[in-house]
């Protein structure tokens, strides 16, 4: 298997960049580099350090993944340098988390990162390289078009994560390579094999790297001890159903933890309202939303506005929608939409850009 890195020089002449978090997909790609003749340099960046957890697998985060990067790195025989990233991590990545959670809004902080510490602080390391180009493990395609570089699902869409990359810039995918974009998970498993890296079996990461065993709030609360201020939860006309322990423990949509019995049907978190510390809740049907708003929104498409798609989460399936610019307008109403996620589009496989919602308009038929 040989890679395409699209690079316009010879690829026995080019540095190539390889950001290296110890797991397969970025070793594959390091591995893919290596076999083609250019000059390969792993990357590691130490984000975060959470004492006894740091053996945990599963985080591309923790010490054993930073051995596991060097270890493939000597396999190949490509130098490998790591850096240490933990405060800037902290400030642009954790503590911002905490905060969204605090504002009562539904933080995605995997975005975050790629959008500072990994796609801004190790781009620009990688120039002062001077090297030809910064290649990630990511799955998704950069596809050359009219208009210059583009941004397209990939291959495997089981694997998509180009949700999670809505913010890279234009002049950050002129630098940026996927190359695993074409290829399916279970292929790049093979590869690794054959090579005999030894993170060819590693389970693939499921937790937030800083979150030990999902639990959110627990993370919020240490950094933002105030964040555990109980309050009530209340319906739509204020009516005081029940109490909660700390708006953390809730995000729009939810079902799970409410705890109140001897209602006529399900309820779930409406909306979360951090100045009165107060949850509320409805029906399924009191989450159908019509529009998004958008703010610190990136584009890269041209000018489509119809015939898009939308997803507001990364699970998601795409919705029919319309974009004007500022505010994503739906087919039909899409349930479980909250401020602070991304809404992302899309034009058929090409992902267009998105942004940060900011604030959510009721379906027809609830606003009524």
């Amino acid at each position: 298997m040989h890679a395409d890195f699209q690079l316009t020089k010879p690829i026995g002449k080019a540095r190539i960049v390889v950001a290296m978090s110890g797991g397969v997909d970025s070793s594959v790609v390091a591995a893919l580099a290596a076999r083609s003749g250019a000059e390969v340099i792993g990357v590691t960046l130490q984000l975060y350090d959470y004492g006894a957890a740091v053996q945990r697998t599963g985080s591309c985060c923790a010490g054993q993944d930073i051995y596991d990067a060097r270890t493939v790195a000597d396999r190949l025989g490509i130098a490998h340098y790591v850096f240490d990233y933990e405060s800037r991590f902290k400030d642009s990545v954790i503590d911002r988390f905490a905060d969204e959670y605090m504002k009562g809004r539904t933080p995605i902080p995997c975005i975050s990162c790629n959008q500072g510490v990994k796609f801004t602080d190790l781009l620009r390391m990688a120039k002062e390289l001077d090297a030809d180009c910064l290649a990630t493990g990511h799955y998704v395609k950069r596809v050359l078009g009219a208009h210059g570089p583009e941004l397209h699902r990939p291959a495997d869409p089981a694997r998509d994560q180009s949700y999670f990359l809505f913010a890279t810039t234009r002049e950050q995918l002129d630098f940026l390579r996927f190359p695993l974009g074409d290829l399916p998970k279970p292929a790049v498993r093979e590869i690794a094999r054959e090579l005999q890296l030894a993170v060819a079996d590693k389970p693939d990461s499921q937790d937030i790297c800083f979150v030990p065993n999902g639990d959110y709030a627990s993370v919020v609360k240490k950094v933002r001890p105030e964040a555990a201020a109980e309050g009530e939860i209340v319906d739509g006309e204020g009516r005081v159903l029940g109490t909660h322990k700390g708006l953390i423990h809730f995000t729009v949509g939810q079902r799970r933890g409410l705890e109140i019995g001897g209602q006529p049907e399900p309820l779930y978190v409406v909306r979360l309202e951090p100045e009165s510390r107060r949850v509320v809740v409805g029906p399924k049907r009191a989450l159908a939303v019509r529009a998004a708003h958008l703010e610190g929104i990136n584009w890269l498409g041209e000018d489509q506005s119809d015939g898009l798609t939308a997803k507001v989460r990364s699970l998601a399936k795409p919705a029919p929608a319309r974009f004007d610019g500022r505010t994503i307008h739906f087919d039909r109403p899409e349930y479980g939409v909250a401020p602070g996620q991304a809404a992302v589009i899309y034009d058929g496989d090409r992902l267009l850009g998105g942004g940060w919602i900011q604030q959510t308009e009721a379906a027809e038929a609830i606003a009524a």
